[in-house]
């Protein structure tokens, strides 16, 4: 009875009587939402465009951010170092499309996969003999972004609001409305879609494929390099961070592979659902850790009902 207490009982009433902690848990969550999606983003930026799933999109976010901090450790300021790391992502996008994808065009997708995992692992080579392997703390502050924290009283309680969190949401919020808008307006944007779309279509009138994949590898780059100051703000950089691509994998299951709006919500979904499970479920009845498997077990769920994901296309095989 004292267990089904704690499952069914006590979490919900700790939620009414402590609401200020229910606001913050949320807080937690919904920040720690908004940076899985942006991880899942440039996952389905270059599947949607080439059908490739990219194992090194957690790595391409810790180069990213080690480039920008090692360009202001020689002198040069934070913004233009910023402006330096996406040159440098943009030169990385075009070394990739001409050395590793353009001989494989036609290959099956399991060969573009493996390609992307020695991406992964030059990308790492290169990484470590160039910025060294010590961790690195993010400029966040040079950029301007305060890191106070803000101490709000709500509901007879106080919330704590890191100022770095506001930032990092505000910055992600503008990122992917700025994606749709160049998705959904511009010429190369539709381009990208009509590739997702019919890629044969597309390559009969005219669209380069060499062009797009280019352009979306950069744009996953760019993401990359604004996940990185994000989760840079709170943890050093190191290669060891890469593994926070992991966590994208039960946003994209959830969301679905292809789609940009499902790895927004399943992003949130998972950030806010796994900070409550934690805080009301495993903290009381397992002492914690629920966050390193809550998102893959709920992402296994929805899949044992929707092999698509949430948002994901319905595959009809034809037989």
């Amino acid at each position: 009875m004292d267990l089904l207490d704690k499952i069914f009982v006590a979490p919900f009433r700790d939620m009414v009587d402590l609401p200020d902690i229910l606001v913050q848990t949320l807080w937690e969550g919904f920040v720690a939402g908004i940076l899985y999606a942006l991880i899942a983003l440039g996952f389905v930026l270059i599947y949607r465009s080439s059908r490739i799933f990219n194992f090194a999109q957690g790595v391409m976010v810790v180069f990213a951010s080690l480039a920008m901090i090692w360009f202001n450790q020689k002198g040069i300021p934070a913004w233009i170092a910023l402006a330096l790391a996406l040159v440098v992502m943009l030169v990385m996008a075009i070394a990739i499309e001409r050395i590793v994808l353009r001989p494989l065009i036609g290959q099956p997708d399991i060969i573009l996969f493996m390609a992307t995992i020695g991406i992964t692992l030059v990308l790492i080579g290169i990484g470590e003999w160039w910025f060294g392997g010590e961790n690195q703390a993010m400029i966040t502050d040079k950029l301007g972004v305060p890191g106070e924290q803000w101490d709000l009283r709500i509901l007879g309680g106080r919330v704590s609001i890191r100022q770095q969190d506001v930032a990092a949401v505000i910055v992600a919020i503008l990122l992917v409305a700025g994606l749709l808008v160049f998705l959904n307006r511009s010429q190369m944007g539709r381009a990208i879609r009509a590739l997702s779309d019919d890629a044969q279509a597309a390559l009969s009138v005219g669209i380069s494929l060499h062009q797009i994949w280019v352009l979306v590898w950069f744009l996953a780059g760019v993401i990359a390099l604004v996940t990185g100051i994000a989760w840079g703000a709170r943890v050093d950089i190191t290669f060891n961070l890469q593994v926070i691509a992991y966590k994208a994998l039960p946003v994209l299951m959830l969301g679905g592979l292809d789609s940009i709006s499902g790895a927004i919500v399943g992003g949130l979904l998972i950030g806010i659902l796994e900070k409550l499970f934690e805080i009301y479920w495993a903290q009381p009845i397992m002492g914690g850790g629920s966050e390193t498997w809550f998102a893959f077990v709920l992402a296994l769920i929805v899949l044992l009902f929707r092999p698509q994901g949430l948002f994901g296309e319905k595959i009809i095989e034809r037989v």
